[in-house]
């Protein structure tokens, strides 16, 4: 709880990712953003548009992969751009014969950059499947592969949407690690984070780690919180499943469409499933499970950082 700063000592926007390693993004929002609600859940209501000024303006987080990180990691993440296409035998197949289609979308982002996807002409011929994420356009999925391997960067957004641009024009000048290197201190870093490992069979707790009394502090867990993010670890440490059911047909479901665990001081006590009227203003909870006895104050909390009304 003290590694993810879960114990209420969370200060600032910053800080906060500083400390538990980096932010997921999805689009699924029914709450709000999962970036966003993994940093209400340890600040409390904050101002959320901090984080496009660190992402935009001052350039201390970065977007890379669907996660925001400390620019500070940058020269760690570069090292395993750099050798993507080398672990990433399909997409470098991909690749391979869209050289021509490569150079230039290269050259559009040069001339014309940063752009959203859509806004690069796409020449490809032959249509694919429909993909959920990138749909049929092959410069979607060719800038997603030139991103991970570090050619292009995500410089911005538009109405949510990624706004990319050469990485040689975002991205700022750091330091060379080897990937081996690379790996072994994000490694460490996310041990740290998390407070405990999982060794041959056995959890370790960091040296750093601290077991103090968690004060008696009560919120809600984005389904992307690391606290709770791999499954397994979630069960042995809190003896709590949770899997997120939205993609569960509904009469199969056990609880609901976007249920979110309640944590109480050092437990996982219940579930809850807030509901969002953008339109309306309004935040209503569609259903509760376990002890419902500390639902009050962070509604309260959540309703204050949507700026919405509680109802029902």
């Amino acid at each position: 709880m003290r590694a993810q700063l879960l114990d209420g000592s969370a200060r600032g926007v910053l800080e906060t990712i500083r400390r538990i390693g980096y932010l997921q993004i999805d689009p699924i929002s029914v709450v709000a953003p999962p970036q966003l609600l993994v940093l209400w859940s340890r600040l409390g209501p904050y101002d959320a548009g901090e984080l496009d000024t660190l992402l935009w303006v001052d350039r201390k987080l970065v977007e890379v992969n669907a996660f925001i990180w400390p620019s500070e990691l940058l020269p760690l993440l570069r090292a395993r751009m750099r050798v993507y296409l080398r672990t990433h035998r399909r997409a470098k197949e991909w690749l391979e014969p869209r050289a021509r289609f490569r150079r230039h979308v290269l050259r559009e982002l040069e001339r014309r950059g940063p752009l959203l996807s859509r806004e690069i002409d796409d020449p490809t011929e032959v249509r694919r499947a429909k993909h959920p994420w990138w749909g049929t356009r092959d410069v979607a999925l060719l800038l997603e592969i030139l991103g991970r391997c570090g050619e292009v960067a995500i410089a911005g957004r538009r109405n949510g949407q990624r706004l990319w641009d050469l990485a040689e024009r975002w991205y700022p000048e750091t330091e060379r690690v080897s990937p081996r290197e690379a790996q072994k201190q994000l490694d460490e870093q996310r041990f740290c984070a998390l407070g405990v490992r999982l060794v041959k069979g056995a959890w370790h707790a960091h040296p750093d780690a601290d077991d103090a009394p968690i004060p008696d502090r009560a919120t809600f867990l984005s389904p992307f919180d690391r606290l709770i993010h791999d499954r397994a670890r979630t069960e042995a440490l809190f003896d709590f499943w949770y899997r997120l059911e939205m993609y569960v047909p509904k009469a199969k479901r056990e609880y609901g469409y976007y249920v979110l665990p309640v944590l109480a001081g050092d437990r996982i006590v219940g579930r809850v499933e807030p509901v969002f009227d953008r339109k309306a203003r309004t935040l209503t909870v569609a259903g509760a499970w376990g002890d419902t006895s500390r639902l009050e104050q962070p509604l309260a909390s959540l309703a204050e950082f949507l700026g919405a009304e509680r109802a029902g």
